[in-house]
């Protein structure tokens, strides 16, 4: 594997599931990694205490919040003086039947696409210059199987990723080479992302996929991984981490 030695990472939403997970897969290949987190302090210092390595931080990055991304570039411009990969996996969502319109008020819609969509595009905004700088950096925004299959949680995540989707290609195409942006779209994963979705119901989506098994948020974190490391020719993509789940 390609060793991140000397290179500066930033995971939004670090403190857990697909996040932390690719924050140990990014420092155990050598990077050092920012850990943004939104409500999970703790957490973030738990798991930055227990990675490889050294210099890895905690930094408090609200997603609705854009002085917080541009503080976090004037930080990294301080103190590590470049940035070479951004991976955002923060999101937010609440399982709501798709017919239940009434449920998925305006403000709620609202606060969805926030999370899932302007508030990559705000982070990415934010840290652009740092890593246009590097030369050769790379965007990994963690999306969704819900954004080209219209399920999911709700309406309002599966239109909210269905952008994310889009602005990766975008910015791929404006922003190469320099900077490459890939999409790393799972399908449910073993986590506590979506409220009230346990085990049980995992097992019974895997056992109707090809490969019949759950999965994993380590198994996104090393599509992420491969995405920095490996598709050194590929931008503006996506990578499907489902099991086969939308064959």
């Amino acid at each position: 594997m390609m060793t991140l030695e000397g290179k500066v990472a930033v995971v939004t939403g670090g403190s857990s599931g697909i996040g932390a997970s690719t924050v140990r897969r990014l420092a155990e290949a050598g990077a050092r990694v920012v850990i943004g987190y939104y409500q999970g302090a703790d957490r973030a210092e738990a798991l930055r205490a227990s990675l490889p390595g050294a210099g890895h931080e905690c930094v408090s990055l609200p997603l609705e919040d854009p002085p917080a991304a541009a503080a976090l570039a004037r930080h990294l411009r301080d103190t590590a003086g470049r940035l070479d990969i951004l991976v955002n996996s923060a999101g937010y969502t609440r399982p709501i039947p798709h017919a239940d319109l009434d449920t998925l008020d305006d403000a709620l819609f609202g606060e969805i696409l926030l999370a899932n969509a302007r508030g990559p595009f705000t982070v990415v905004r934010a840290l652009l210059p740092l890593l246009k700088a590097a030369g050769d950096a790379v965007v990994v925004n963690v999306s969704s199987f819900a954004a080209f299959r219209g399920s999911g949680s709700n309406i309002a995540y599966g239109a909210a990723k269905a952008a994310l989707d889009t602005m990766t290609m975008s910015m791929a195409r404006a922003f190469g080479p320099e900077v490459r942006f890939l999409c790393v779209s799972p399908g449910a994963v073993a986590t506590d992302f979506v409220a009230g979705r346990g085990r049980d119901t995992l097992e019974k989506l895997a056992a109707s996929t090809p490969l019949k098994r759950v999965v994993e948020p380590e198994d996104v974190a090393s599509a992420v991984l491969a995405c920095v490391t490996h598709l050194r020719a590929s931008t503006g993509i996506r990578i499907v981490v489902d099991g086969g789940r939308h064959l």
